[in-house]
């Protein structure tokens, strides 16, 4: 079913926001005629060859990498075309591929279309960027509780050999259940390094 969400204009989207329209990101770029020649110029760049073909790697266990790098080869000549059907076709490629009809463009998986909307806009992509970094920042923030888990799990022999040296009595009754003292002992500390 077609859904569409907002960045910055309404952008076509299906598949449950994995395939994103291309197309609707050059119209807005330059305008409905000039659309499929941007994605055209955008596709026989030899790096969005090398991104595409990484990702098919990564993604698609049919991937035909033969006719990849016979692609890859021609992309430094003046004369290479290439259109989306051609690469799917080619390919087996399921990243990116062309629709006909009412609801038809050029549809890629949101990594794909991410990459495209970066190289048509610089103020995508340092939007883009912004947004990572703020994820790292606010990834970094929750250090805390890392650090503290990282020193129980280090300093664990220490806590049982104390509970066995010092705690446990050296009678019968408890060897068999040992592993209880060990868990309470345990338990205790873990609750003491949370507070």
């Amino acid at each position: 079913m077609l859904k569409s969400f907002k960045i910055g204009k309404n952008i076509a989207n299906i598949n449950n926001n994995d395939y994103i329209c291309i197309s609707d990101f050059a119209k807005f770029k330059d305008g409905k005629s000039a659309s499929d020649d941007i994605i055209r110029n955008w596709l026989r760049n030899r790096i969005t060859l090398e991104f595409l073909g990484t990702w098919e790697s990564i993604y698609n266990l049919n991937f035909n990498s033969v006719e990849f790098d016979g692609f890859r080869k021609e992309a430094e000549l003046h004369t290479f075309t290439l259109s989306v059907t051609e690469w799917c076709n080619k390919t087996n490629a399921i990243g990116i591929y062309s629709k006909r009809g009412k609801y038809g463009g050029t549809y890629a998986h949101k990594d794909i279309a991410f990459e495209f909307a970066s190289s048509i806009s610089p103020v995508f992509k340092l939007y883009l960027i912004k947004e990572f970094e703020r994820l790292k920042t606010l990834e970094n923030s929750n250090r805390e509780w890392d650090v503290k888990r990282i020193l129980t799990k280090n300093n664990y022999l220490i806590h049982t050999d104390a509970i066995k040296n010092y705690i446990l009595p050296d009678n019968d009754y408890y060897k068999n259940k040992e592993w209880l003292k060990y868990a309470e002992k345990i338990k205790l500390l873990g609750e003491k390094n949370e507070e």
